[in-house]
């Protein structure tokens, strides 16, 4: 269909020097006799004639024909338009597929038997035969897909025959494909094999694109047919498209362009464009949102995705999804005193739903301007002119929201607030005061969307002050629900930026009014989510404050109402996928704490609810995709207790998760990097068990991933650490094996990334860590070369790094250890060696007596004390 009324438009540019003859047939039939009637092809050949006659072509128009006259019809064609330069053959009504065979229904279509339904259909091969036998250049175009002919459900009973069952295993609706169409192009209303629909209008959805589209002008003819193809397609929520085969000997071009396509017309043609995976991904979104496909095309074709996920991806998609049905919802309720500002308002949702976002926001200005210049000339409208802007500027926000425009949104949303301010707060009503709350929410999550987090607390802030003003004069509980959240939100922006005590003040905040709330109205058990969520947040403070025993109390009461939630709903995915990140947490915080049983405990409850999920849905990658994460953390807590046979068992299982996933999807950027990583781990076993060449080959596995992910994207800090990381693991193989000088080569590759990035925040406590293990690195292998004064140079360097480190968080049992290391290391190089020695023994010591003291570490107790020993026999 790319091909066809482009060439119409061709034929009918006026500044064409060559006069052609141009010349159609349009056949349509409604009124059947035994098969079901037909409301629209009567219409639709009138539509067709009125637009073929203005592409110069000489139209015939027969109605309602029985086969014999059908014929007549093709044969009259045939002579009298013999030798003419273009042909073209239109049927509406209905069409079927026997045996392979394509076929028109004229009225008098019998179905009662094969053999009559044989005799009584027109063969698409005649149609073809009189086309190709006319004219150089033949268009055959069949708007003759519609739903089941042979249903007397829709009809007026009028003799319809249901197919016996000998007929109906033969006969299928639709129109299959035709294989062969030399010199002719075929344009059908729906895919081979799938049904059209009739229309509830005049006309059907195919010849409503075809008479809307067949006089554009200014594109190259594929780029015709690609409006009408996405159309339908579009009108029809992915229901139906049109398909197209063509044997035209050579391309047609439209005429030049004189002016840019509106914005509708560029959306339809970029639509075509787009993948059938995203289509698929579009769809489903679209029909969760109960919303169109224009709007969520827009949105995905107007952004920048090509830094994002699948899972980034799709929810990006979700939240243009869910700001259009926002926003739709507003400009269907939201009234106005100014008739013109109203009907602008109902022009701006059509143009929404059509994904014309600038057309949409277009009109809305309009509105805008209206109450901007009434507001201003009569001061007696001033406060009722002034809200009404505001609620038009809100609504234009909202559909720059769904267009992930989110620079226009914030500008629009900013301009709210400006009006309000001018209104004056005494002046709005509970639903203007909803608007203002909501503006500023808006604001906030975009700011926090765009980076600008010090924007972001600031709008928040604001909205914590609205909603406690609102508290104290309202009295309905959802208000004082909306103040706690608004205390989360700039709780997460404080966060964001470093200050842990306010942030922590916040968040508990927020907890006291919802443990309140759910006390005295318990019949709210989304609320209840929420306190759980605030529980989480505080525990997220104080893990990182190293506050480890109030932290996990906050995960565990978190957890006790995740527990409630999902035990009232024991079939919600969401209740038990929120139970497993809980569990994850309270897991992550008893590994810091060196409580090796209760973090194993707690990654395999999650990793049991999360298989239940994933078996559940095994085609769901994100649920795989989180078993593996499960897998991985229990490996880890498996090495850390020395069970290294225990802990390749569970990266063998999560790295066969993640290579499944790639395969499923090579273009995913985060599942390749969780790929490199489960590489990574099972070579972190293979190593512990001294399988030189396995875990060689398992670490450089790791590496290709990361090097192809860091050179995608030098900016990217993650990957550039995950690259410094596997340069690591390879070189620490190397150096086993006694390659020193390669194994040298590789931590001083590394070290070049972990400079940077420590430099680049030296707040982040990862990358410093990072840096010192690499330094250490350096300064063994400098020892081994007895390149003493750079091994000095590396070892101080690692030390005081881990000394800051141990001293910021006394109750990390990882960094305490880290420090003990770099006590032993920094004894190779020390003027007094056996102190260094003694402060790791006293540290190491420190470790075991307060349980903390992973089993695999508790030789370095023996080790030292007998390294001391022999010092203290050389003092002797």
């Amino acid at each position: 269909m790319r091909l066809l009324f482009a060439l119409l438009l061709f034929l009918s540019a006026t500044a064409t020097a060559v006069a052609e003859r141009r010349v159609a047939l349009v056949m349509v039939e409604d009124d059947y006799r035994m098969v079901r009637p037909l409301a629209n092809p009567i219409h639709d050949g009138e539509a067709m004639e009125a637009a073929l006659k203005k592409l110069g072509f000489e139209v015939v128009l027969e109605t309602n024909r029985d086969l014999r006259r059908m014929r007549r019809a093709l044969d009259d064609f045939r002579d009298d338009a013999k030798g003419a330069d273009v042909a073209l053959v239109y049927f509406s009504g209905h069409g079927v597929e026997i045996s392979g065979d394509n076929r028109l229904l004229p009225v008098d279509a019998d179905a009662s038997s094969l053999d009559q339904l044989d005799k009584t259909s027109l063969p698409l091969e005649e149609v073809r035969a009189a086309v190709a036998a006319t004219a150089k250049v033949g268009l055959i175009v069949l708007d003759a897909c519609r739903s089941d002919p042979f249903s007397a459900s829709s009809g007026d009973g009028r003799g319809v025959t249901a197919l016996t069952k000998d007929v109906a295993d033969k006969v299928k609706p639709g129109l299959g494909r035709v294989g062969r169409a030399e010199n002719i192009l075929f344009a059908f209303s729906a895919a081979p094999g799938e049904t059209a629909a009739d229309g509830t209008g005049e006309n059907s959805p195919f010849t409503t694109a075809l008479t809307k589209y067949l006089g554009t002008d200014g594109l190259e003819i594929r780029s015709v047919l690609t409006l009408v193809q996405q159309e339908v397609y579009d009108l029809s929520r992915g229901k139906q498209l049109p398909y197209v085969e063509s044997g035209l000997p050579k391309l047609f071009f439209a005429a030049a362009a004189k002016e840019q396509l509106p914005e509708r017309e560029r959306l339809l043609l970029a639509m075509a464009d787009v993948t059938p995976e995203m289509r698929g991904e579009v769809e489903q979104i679209a029909s969760d949102a109960d919303m169109p496909l224009a709007p969520l095309y827009g949105a995905l074709i107007g952004t920048d995705t090509s830094h994002l996920s699948a899972d980034s991806l799709n929810a990006r998609l979700r939240e243009a999804a869910d700001a259009f049905v926002k926003v739709r919802s507003e400009m269907k309720t939201l009234a106005s005193d100014d008739p013109q500002v109203t009907e602008l308002r109902r022009q701006a949702e059509e143009q929404l739903s059509l994904g014309a976002f600038d057309g949409a926001r277009a009109l809305l200005a309009k509105a805008a301007d209206i109450d901007n210049v009434s507001r201003q000339a009569l001061k007696v409208n001033f406060v009722s002119r002034t809200l009404s802007e505001a609620a038009t500027r809100f609504l234009s926000g909202g559909a720059a929201r769904a267009d992930l425009d989110y620079a226009t949104a914030i500008s629009d949303y900013e301009s709210v607030l400006a009006l309000y301010g001018e209104a004056g707060q005494t002046s709005l009503n509970l639903e203007q005061a909803d608007r203002q709350s909501r503006t500023l929410e808006e604001l906030g999550i975009l700011y926090t969307t765009a980076g600008n987090v010090e924007a972001a607390g600031r709008a928040f802030t604001a909205l914590v002050a609205n909603l406690e003003q609102r508290s104290r004069q309202e009295t309905d509980p959802s208000v004082k629900r909306d103040l706690a959240i608004s205390h989360i939100k700039l709780a997460n922006t404080e966060m964001a930026q470093g200050d842990l005590p306010t942030s922590l003040e916040n968040y508990e905040a927020a907890r006291d009014m919802l443990q309140d709330l759910t006390a005295s109205v318990p019949d709210k058990k989304g609320w209840l989510g929420d306190l759980a969520m605030a529980n989480d947040k505080i525990g997220n403070v104080l893990a990182t404050q190293g506050n480890l025993g109030a932290g996990a109390k906050a995960y565990q009461q978190s957890l006790s109402i995740k527990q409630q939630l999902a035990d009232a709903e024991p079939n919600s995915a969401d209740l038990l996928r929120d139970l497993t990140i809980t569990y994850d947490e309270i897991g992550d915080l008893a590994r810091t704490a060196g409580q090796l049983d209760s973090a194993q405990a707690a990654f395999e409850e999650s990793l049991r609810i999360r298989l239940v999920l994933a078996d559940d849905r095994p085609d769901a990658p994100e649920r795989q995709r989180a078993v593996a994460v499960s897998q991985e953390r229990i490996g880890d807590v498996l090495r850390e207790r020395g069970d290294a046979a225990g802990a390749l068992g569970a990266y063998t299982k999560s790295q066969a998760i993640a290579e499944d996933l790639v395969r499923r999807d090579p273009n995913d950027t985060d599942l390749k990097r969780d790929l490199s990583i489960s590489y990574a781990k099972t070579g972190n076993a293979l190593n512990d068990q001294e399988n030189w060449p396995a875990a060689l080959a398992s670490y450089q596995q790791a590496l290709t991933v990361a090097r192809d992910l860091a050179a995608d994207d030098p900016g990217n800090t993650d990957w550039q650490r995950d690259l410094s990381v596997c340069l690591e693991k390879v070189a620490g193989v190397l150096d086993a094996q006694g390659n020193v000088g390669d194994a040298l080569q590789n931590y001083q590759d590394s070290l070049v990334i972990a400079d940077r990035l420590a430099k680049l925040d030296p707040g982040n406590s990862d990358w410093q860590r990072d840096l010192s293990i690499t330094l250490s690195e350096i300064g063994m292998l400098e020892t081994k070369q007895r390149h003493f004064e750079g091994s000095k140079k590396a070892f101080e360097a690692s030390l005081e790094i881990r000394q800051k480190l141990a001293q910021s968080d006394p109750n990390n049992a990882i960094w305490q250890f880290d420090l003990v290391q770099a006590y032993i290391n920094y004894a190779y190089v020390a003027k007094d060696p056996k102190a260094a020695l003694t402060q790791a023994l006293n540290l190491t010591l420190e470790l075991d007596r307060t349980g903390r003291l992973a089993p695999r570490d508790k030789s370095t107790i023996k080790y030292l004390r007998g390294l001391l020993a022999k010092f203290n026999a050389q003092k002797k």
